[in-house]
């Protein structure tokens, strides 16, 4: 067995995988950008390797400087992670010219399944179902436009070396191929260092569904029954399950005996990842193989049992697989959630900054239900422009469904994040949506559910009542809590009391409101509402229990009232008293600023292209600029007719969320 390794990536994967060195007696060795050097894999790692500049292209996407990296530390074995150089050969070939090993499959495996071009040439060889579409590289837009006229809209322009949805684009008519081939290949070259594209026909209403394999180099694979990862965002997973809900027993067996067929066609020896559509009729069709260890993977983790990372380390090494395909069992039911430095309030723009708060939910077993959060980060720690916006993955694990997706939902709002926008309340919202509970999944269904983006979930009967009463709970007991300082309200506590609170311009009138042995009693709007609270004054979190049941509402103070969130919902209550709310109803509104004729920047980023001059004239759709964060392109289109009256920005240009790129005449 090794005695050190060497992770070539950064963020929660490098945690993860130094967690599981770490239980082995494995020491580890961490490599880092100049964004990185405070970072938590450095932090955790034995030792560190300065590698270069933020960009990935001058630091984590340099082999050389990665290989040297080992020459210098003495490591006996490189663990990729995924993205960045997990899939490219020419690392696996330098690093076994210098005698590392790669903890990951063969060279000729990652040649012919990691290349997504070649991989589906293998599959149609063996007669594997694919996709529609064109078995090759395309060549030039003038190629693309004809394939994609042959095969018929929509089509997808994917990257060759892509994953993660990076390179991904899905073209419904013509006149959008030129920009999806030309922001597929910047965000390909720039992740990749690869902007090789293919096309391939779009399948509507398809579910993503994968099989988890794992080899040996004995000749030995097997597969660990499959993940649902339909819930997209951008072609970009963003809610993922195992086993999926979808299949049946001989579905899964069938996708499970052919992905592995897949794998032993080319000697897979490694964890890897066989990729499928299946449509409405469970038909199933060979998508891509990913081969490394997918993001996803800590929900096969919890419902097999096994850990993909330590078999990774120990195939490589060249131990034989500890279990065949009879030993599988598949045991309960796992939910992950990507936790993403993004605002799901302005159409999941990235956020970048210091976390000023970073206080996950309690991980563990409590009762038959366990939280596991794989994560990158530390409160104080800063979320960079220049990498993937990803914060953590939260995992559950239950006996069913239905309890491993209460688990989730519970677990989130106890999640508390503070300095940076994130994802926490959509994916929040999603686990109570009737649609997800009922397992009716696609990966249109984020643009089918929430058509017009996202703005909370709405606050039902049940929901505003319960933040009605964590409202009063707290304006009730910061009252009794200033009564009992001496010479403050004169120590006066009155037994009831009679309010109006108020979301927005929505009131409602509360009587006989009264908190006393941590339990709360009120009338809300004619009908009695009860519940025991724990709160005091300056905590994050406030639990309730309605009936038996237990809830948590994160709350936090603000101008004038209290910022509430649970459940995906989030509201700004006021707590006033009669004569307090009469007099508010007569103040002025405040009138927002007219910013209609300025494009202003929607997220912190880098300027990739502006598409237009001073005194253009342009149409509503027309693309005025390009912005990149976090290695993805953001085209910004105009909303309406209209003349550029000025430009304040140039290619190059860093911005900074909501600088004005140009006015309108």
């Amino acid at each position: 067995m090794f005695k050190k390794i060497l992770i070539a990536n950064r963020g929660e994967i490098a945690c993860r995988v130094i967690k599981t060195a770490r239980k082995m007696g494995i020491a580890t060795v961490a490599v880092y950008s100049d964004a990185d050097r405070e970072a938590l894999h450095v932090e955790m790692a034995d030792e560190a390797v300065h590698l270069g500049p933020p960009p990935s292209a001058q630091s984590y996407l340099v082999a050389d400087r990665i290989v040297q990296a080992c020459r210098d530390t003495g490591a006996e074995a490189v663990h990729p992670g995924y993205g960045f150089l997990s899939e490219r050969e020419s690392f696996a070939e330098a690093l076994a010219k210098i005698g590392v090993a790669f903890i990951g499959p063969n060279v000729k495996a990652i040649a012919a399944m990691g290349d997504k071009i070649e991989s589906k040439k293998l599959a149609v060889a063996a007669k594997v179902t694919t996709v529609p579409g064109f078995v090759g590289e395309i060549r030039d837009e003038a190629h693309a436009r004809a394939i994609a006229k042959e095969i018929g809209y929509p089509v997808m322009v994917k990257a060759s070396a892509g994953g993660g949805g990076k390179g991904l684009r899905i073209v419904h008519h013509e006149k959008d191929l030129a920009q999806a081939i030309q922001s597929s290949q910047n965000e390909a070259r720039a992740s990749f260092g690869d902007d090789r594209l293919f096309i391939e026909k779009f399948v509507t209403e398809p579910r993503h569904i994968e099989i988890q394999v794992l080899g040996d180099k004995l000749g030995n694979v097997i597969y660990l029954g499959e993940r649902e990862c339909s819930i997209q965002r951008r072609h970009q997973k963003v809610i993922e399950e195992a086993p999926s809900p979808f299949l049946d027993a001989a579905t899964r067996k069938a996708m499970g005996e052919e992905a592995v067929s897949l794998a032993k066609a080319v000697g897979y020896d490694s964890a890897g990842t066989v990729e499928f559509i299946v449509d409405k009729e469970r038909k199933f069709y060979f998508l891509e193989m990913n081969t490394r260890l997918q993001v996803e993977h800590p929900v096969t983790e919890l419902i097999t049992g096994v850990d993909l990372v330590e078999l990774m380390i120990r195939s490589a090494a060249g131990e034989k697989l500890p279990l065949s395909q009879r030993d599988v069992k598949l045991d309960g039911w796992a939910v992950e959630t990507r936790i993403y430095a993004e605002d799901p309030y302005r159409g999941f723009l990235p956020s970048t900054g210091r976390l000023s708060r970073y206080r996950p939910p309690l991980e563990g077993r409590h009762g038959d239900v366990t939280v596991r959060n794989d994560t990158g980060v530390y409160e104080g720690g800063e979320i960079s422009i220049y990498y993937d916006p990803m914060i953590a993955k939260l995992c559950t694990h239950a006996p069913g469904r239905e309890k491993a997706i209460d688990a989730m939902a519970a677990a989130l709002d106890e999640f508390r994040i503070e300095g940076i926008n994130h994802n926490i309340a959509f994916l929040d919202a999603i686990m109570h949506h009737p649609r997800f509970r009922a397992g009716r999944l696609t990966t249109g269904f984020i643009a089918e559910e929430y058509p017009e983006g996202f703005h909370g979930r709405p606050l039902d009967g049940e929901l505003m009542r319960r933040f009605v009463g964590a409202a009063l709970a707290v304006k009730l007991i910061r009252t009794d809590r200033a009564g009992a300082i001496s010479g403050t309200l004169n120590g006066s506590k009155p037994a009831a009391r009679e309010f109006v609170v108020g979301f927005g311009k929505e009131l409602y009138d509360v009587t006989d409101a009264s908190f006393a042995g941590g339990a709360l009693t009120a009338n809300i709007a004619g009908e009695f509402y009860g519940a025991k609270i724990a709160w005091r004054p300056g905590d994050a979190l406030m639990h309730l229990i309605e009936d038996g049941q237990r809830f948590t509402v994160q709350i936090a103070r603000r101008h004038g009232g209290y910022e509430l969130i649970h459940g995906g919902a989030r509201a700004l209550v006021t707590v006033r008293s009669r004569q307090a709310a009469e007099l508010a109803a007569l103040m002025p509104e405040k009138v927002a600023a007219d910013t209609s004729k300025y494009l202003l920047c929607p997220m912190p980023g880098l300027v990739v292209s502006i598409n237009v001059a001073q005194g253009q004239e342009v149409k509503a759709g027309e693309t005025l600029a390009v912005v990149e964060a976090m290695k993805m392109e953001n085209v910004l289109s105009a909303e309406r007719d209209g003349t550029i009256k000025t430009v304040n920005a140039k290619k190059g240009d860093s911005l900074a969320l909501d600088d004005v790129i140009l006015e309108f005449a």
